[in-house]
């Protein structure tokens, strides 16, 4: 580059700083509402909302239409004095063989519904780390949780070991064998399974050494979701509700992934929230948590200790618990559809027009309070204008924070429980008028 050439560049370049630093200069604050600035330009709909709101994303990194929830907090905080003696993490070096053998034995649990259905890794991507253990290159650590009987609750790495299960002997994960392909270095090996390769690669793919951390039992349950959730083995951090389906086995898992796919819930938040991450799973536990402790009850402040606790308790109903629950969520979506239209779980301002992501705030506090309502009750709601009545609450400063900011918060979670039952309350005495 010559003298001329790196002078232009250094020109462009302060003038391209000087064209960023002089677009702050004189900007007042915009201190109106969200929605007002937004309903002021909507043909910016998606760049606005998504800044403001901010979105959940699914597994391929594209935002959902579940708002972000906010807290005051990093979400790697730690909020009790835990005593690191009550940490219990061993390092195991096993091999590939071990850990096939642990799978037949059913002494690895991988929790088959836990797949993340747009994260599914492909045969592609599944042969490629097939590969790495062949070119002896290593692979990431797996996590694991000890459970009672000994057995490994695997949080960080089903992908990894389904891929190499299937390889080996695909019968452990009830999965198609899994047959090489797209292989970068390896080419003359595509289309080979496990017992096309010679006895010599054979041994050395057994004999393969792993590193299993493994979190072992008597290991209270907060700390060891707080260790789970510092764990980004993958590029992409685990979820709240991945790490209390990995850790929580039990007809939990089951009842909720029923109750997200009912078509109830699907048709109340309009086919839209993605389910690879779980999102719709902790929507479902959020209401069956509240609706099974008042939002009075909750007091300490520990939302991931609530819900897993939630989690228990649900592995203990009975049948007649479980009806009872079904009927009051699928009620509950059913009329909160019938009243606030495809604005429900939504934030609104009266005369909106497009859909704000759904909150998972306002979708327990709405759906748990609609749930207590009785039959006839919901029937005078379908009748009254509860949309443009809910658009009022918004208007409160203190109500909309509370459904935005540290929702975990006990004083915001019985604020808006407490507003949503005054709304309905008012609608029921007074009608819309």
């Amino acid at each position: 580059m010559d003298r001329a050439t790196r002078h232009d560049t250094r020109a462009r370049a302060t003038d391209d700083m000087a064209a960023l630093e002089d677009s702050s200069q004189g900007r007042t604050r915009d201190r109106r509402s969200v929605y007002e600035r937004y309903q002021e330009t909507p043909g910016e709909y998606l760049v606005t909302l998504d800044e403001l709101f901010g979105r959940e994303t699914a597994s391929d990194g594209q935002p959902t239409d579940v708002e972000r929830e906010v807290t005051d907090e990093g979400v790697d905080q730690i909020t009790s004095p835990f005593d690191p003696e009550h940490i219990d993490i061993e390092t195991r070096t096993t091999t590939v063989d071990l850990l096939i053998s642990r799978l037949r034995n059913e002494m690895i649990d991988l929790a088959p519904d836990f797949q993340r259905r747009a994260g599914i890794w492909t045969d592609e991507k599944q042969s490629r780390l097939i590969e790495s253990l062949l070119l002896r290159i290593p692979i990431p650590s797996f996590y694991a949780a000890e459970q009672k009987d000994g057995s490994w609750a695997i949080v960080d790495g089903i992908q990894r070991l389904t891929s190499i299960a299937r390889f080996f002997d695909a019968e452990t994960v009830d999965a198609a064998p899994l047959k090489l392909k797209g292989l970068e270095y390896l080419r003359n090996f595509a289309g080979a399974g496990f017992h096309d390769l010679s006895g010599k690669l054979q041994i050395r793919l057994r004999e393969t050494e792993v590193v299993v951390h493994v979190i072992r039992r008597g290991t209270p349950e907060p700390v060891m979701f707080n260790v789970f959730a510092r764990i980004n083995t993958g590029g992409e951090p685990l979820t709240r509700q991945e790490i209390r389906h990995a850790l929580i086995p039990g007809r939990s898992r089951t009842f909720l992934a029923e109750l997200a796919e009912s078509e109830e819930f699907r048709s109340a938040t309009g086919y839209s929230v993605v389910g690879d991450r779980m999102a719709d799973r902790e929507m479902v536990l959020r209401f069956l948590a509240f609706r099974l402790t008042p939002p009075d009850g909750y007091r300490n402040g520990d939302f991931d200790g609530f819900l897993a606790d939630a989690m228990h308790l649900i592995n203990r109903f009975g049948h007649e618990d479980e009806v009872r629950l079904r009927n009051d969520f699928t009620s509950a979506m059913t009329v909160a559809q019938a009243i606030f239209g495809v604005h429900a779980f939504r934030k609104y301002r009266s005369g909106q027009q497009r859909k704000s992501p759904i909150n998972k705030a306002l979708f327990e506090t709405i759906a748990v309070n609609l749930a207590g309502l009785a039959p006839f009750q919901h029937d005078m709601l379908r009748q009254l204008d509860a949309l443009e009545a809910f658009a009022d609450l918004m208007e409160d400063t203190e109500f909309e924070r509370s459904i935005s900011v540290a929702t975990g918060d006990p004083k915001k979670v019985r604020k808006r429980f407490e507003a949503v039952q005054e709304l309905f309350e008012d609608l029921l005495e007074h009608g819309d008028a």
